[in-house]
């Protein structure tokens, strides 16, 4: 298998399921298209689109057959590799971890717009207005970390639901952009992301982005240059 991804630095949708191969150990080659521009024609676009007509990464190649988004990635992971737990065995804790994938996939656009994925950035002063300023990033953050803190009680942690799954693989950029930015959540929340970075995918993920020398300007809205 080939996933085709995004700078680690900054494709915080190429992190999810590149994570998730990862911690469960799935053989697969890496391929990294580089950002150059989000143009129809740029080189990234033209690249993608030879697999994909949806031109996003991450793409997922088995074979002859293409999967282009991070769910339905997830999914036909989870079938092809059944022995592992990629969802929460429990029926009811599968369906509140997808039901938070899903609610992650759809929505938090504030979150999206004001705080995009940059981890190898330090941003906490950026952070503190806009949680002053946008009241949409206020609402988006309260609302995942009452997501975080109810799961974590229900399961007692250190994860989501108990053991690493496609749920803190999914988390895992969001969790990133709050690192980040500095944004302020609970010290349950807190405790939480602590223990999704120190975990060894999003460790090596985390290794390579800082490791990326590009500093792409279209991604950088609060900086000129790299700290």
């Amino acid at each position: 298998m080939q996933l085709l991804i995004g700078n680690k630095n900054y494709s915080s949708w190429s992190m999810r399921p590149w994570v998730l191969m990862r911690h469960f150990a799935i053989p697969f080659d890496e391929v990294m298209v580089r950002f150059d521009s989000m143009k129809t024609d740029s080189l990234f676009k033209r690249r993608v689109a030879e697999l994909s007509p949806a031109g996003r990464v991450p793409v997922l190649v088995d074979e002859d057959l293409v999967v282009w988004d991070t769910l339905s990635i997830a999914e036909y992971l989870a079938e092809k590799f059944p022995e592992q737990a990629m969802w929460p065995r429990d029926m009811r804790q599968r369906a509140r971890a997808r039901s938070l994938c899903a609610e992650l996939h759809a929505g938090f656009s504030a979150l999206r717009s004001h705080c995009p994925q940059n981890i190898e950035a330090s941003l906490p002063a950026v952070g503190k207005r806009i949680v002053a300023e946008q009241a949409g990033v206020r609402d988006d953050l309260q609302r995942i970390d009452a997501m975080w803190t109810q799961a974590l009680r229900a399961s007692s942690g250190p994860f989501l639901f108990g053991d690493f799954c496609n749920a803190d693989a999914y988390y895992a950029p969001v969790a990133g952009r709050i690192r980040s930015y500095g944004l302020p959540v609970s010290a349950q929340a807190r405790d939480y992301i602590d223990r999704v970075f120190a975990s060894p995918a999003v460790a090596a993920w985390v290794r390579d982005a800082l490791a990326e020398a590009d500093f792409l300007d279209f991604e950088e809205p609060y900086r000129s240059a790299r700290d």
